[in-house]
C-alpha cells in the first residue's frame, strides 16, 4: 500500500512540475488581438490551473493586507504607507490609493517586497512629482521607484512635472517611474514625462494595457520585459523623437524589450523605434500598429555604425504607415515566425513562475 502510494504522489508532483515549468503554446500570446482577455484570464487569471507558488507570489501568509492612503483612510501619504510595512515583508500588501493627487518622492526600497500599489480604474490617483537629473542624477529622478522584487502598480498616474527639455539646460531628464525589482507588473497605469519618462532598470517585467508618453528615450534600462496591449504615445515637437534605448550590454546580457499588440501613436516622422544606446540592444515589436511618426528608416545606430552588427533590432507583422519595412535601415531585421517565437510568448519573461493578476478590491 505504502509503494502505491508513494508511486501515485511521484507522478502527482512530476504532473505539477511539467505544468508550472511548461513554456508551450499555452503562453504564446495571440495573434489575434481580440483574443487577449481570455487568453490572459484563462493563463494568468484568478481561475488559471497554472499558478506560481505561494511564496513567490507573497500569498503564502494568507489574503493581501490592505491597507488605505486618502479617502479616511489610516495615512496621508503614500511614502507613510510604505514606511510602514515591515522590512523582510513576506505577505502581499495592498496599498488602496484614493483618487487625487499625490505630490511625493515615493520609494519602495528593496528589502520591501509583495507591495501593490492599487487606484481606482474609474478615478485613478495621481503620484506627481518633479525630480530631474540636475538635481537627483537620472537614476534617481523618478516620482515612483519601486526597487523592490514582485511589485505590482494597478490603476496610477504617475507624472514627472519637470519642465520639457529644451536642449539647453543641462540635467533636464526626468523619469516618472523606475523598476528595478524583480517579477513586477503594471496593469492598466499612465506614465507621463518628456525624457526618460519610463525608467525599466533590471528584472523581469509586464506592463499590460498601459500608456507610456515622451520624447526622447522615454522608455529606457537594462529590463527584461514584455509591453502588451500599451499605447505608446511620442509627444509632438522634437525634430528628433527615440521611444526606446535599450541598454544590453553584450550578447550574454538577460535584457530586452519586447513590444506586443502595442499602439504607437504621434505623427509627422519625427521618431524612430529605438537606438543604439549600448552595443547589444535588444528591441522587438510585434503585432503592433505604427502610425506615421515613425520615421522610414525606423531606427537609428546613434551614429556608431559599428554596431550594426551586435544590435537586434526586430519587427513582426506590425501595421499601420509608420510600419512599412521598405526603407528599414539595413541593420533591422524583419523577422520570420520561427524567429519571433521566443519573444512573443510569456516563457521570455517566466511569467508563469510569478505573474499573479491583479488583486479585486
Amino acid at each position: 500500500m505504502s509503494y502505491v502510494v508513494a508511486e501515485t504522489l511521484v507522478v502527482i508532483i512530476l504532473f505539477s512540475l511539467s505544468i508550472v515549468r511548461s513554456d508551450d503554446a499555452q503562453f504564446t500570446i495571440p495573434a489575434d488581438k481580440s483574443q487577449l482577455g481570455s487568453w490572459f484570464s484563462k493563463n494568468f487569471g484568478e481561475a488559471s490551473a497554472v499558478k506560481p507558488t505561494a511564496a513567490s507570489t507573497g500569498a503564502g501568509a494568507g489574503p493581501p493586507k490592505v491597507i488605505r492612503v486618502g479617502g479616511g483612510g489610516e495615512f496621508k501619504t503614500v511614502t507613510e504607507a510604505i514606511k510602514s510595512i515591515p522590512t523582510g515583508n513576506a505577505q502581499r500588501i495592498v496599498v488602496w490609493i484614493a483618487a487625487g493627487n499625490y505630490t511625493e518622492k515615493i520609494v519602495i526600497p528593496k528589502d520591501k517586497p509583495f507591495i501593490t500599489l492599487y487606484g481606482d480604474p474609474m478615478n485613478m490617483p495621481v503620484l506627481v512629482f518633479d525630480g530631474t537629473a540636475a538635481k537627483y542624477g537620472t537614476v534617481d529622478t523618478a516620482t515612483l521607484t519601486a526597487d523592490s522584487d514582485h511589485f505590482m502598480g494597478v490603476n496610477l498616474k504617475v507624472v514627472n512635472s519637470a519642465p520639457r527639455p529644451d536642449g539647453k539646460r543641462v540635467g533636464a531628464q526626468a523619469a516618472a517611474v523606475r523598476v528595478g525589482g524583480d517579477a513586477s507588473v503594471f496593469y492598466n497605469c499612465r506614465f507621463y514625462g518628456y525624457q526618460d519618462t519610463l525608467f525599466d532598470y533590471k528584472g523581469r517585467h509586464l506592463f499590460k494595457d498601459c500608456y507610456i508618453e515622451g520624447t526622447v528615450d522615454f522608455i529606457f534600462g537594462s529590463g527584461k520585459s514584455i509591453y502588451l496591449n500599451c499605447e505608446i504615445h511620442v509627444i509632438p515637437g522634437d525634430q528628433m523623437a527615440i521611444i526606446v534605448a535599450n541598454a544590453r550590454h553584450d550578447e550574454k546580457e538577460e535584457s530586452g524589450f519586447i513590444f506586443v499588440h502595442c499602439s504607437v501613436t504621434g505623427t509627422g516622422q519625427t521618431a524612430v523605434l529605438g537606438r543604439s544606446w549600448f552595443p547589444y540592444p535588444k528591441v522587438v515589436y510585434a503585432f503592433c500598429d505604427i502610425s506615421d511618426v515613425i520615421k522610414p528608416e525606423g531606427w537609428s545606430n546613434n551614429f556608431h555604425p559599428e554596431t550594426n552588427s551586435t544590435v537586434f533590432f526586430g519587427e513582426y507583422k506590425n501595421q499601420g504607415p509608420g510600419a512599412n519595412l521598405e526603407k528599414r535601415v539595413t541593420f533591422a531585421k524583419k523577422l520570420s515566425e520561427e524567429e519571433a517565437k521566443p519573444f512573443i510568448t510569456f516563457a521570455y519573461i517566466e511569467a508563469s513562475t510569478w505573474l499573479m493578476p491583479a488583486a479585486k478590491l
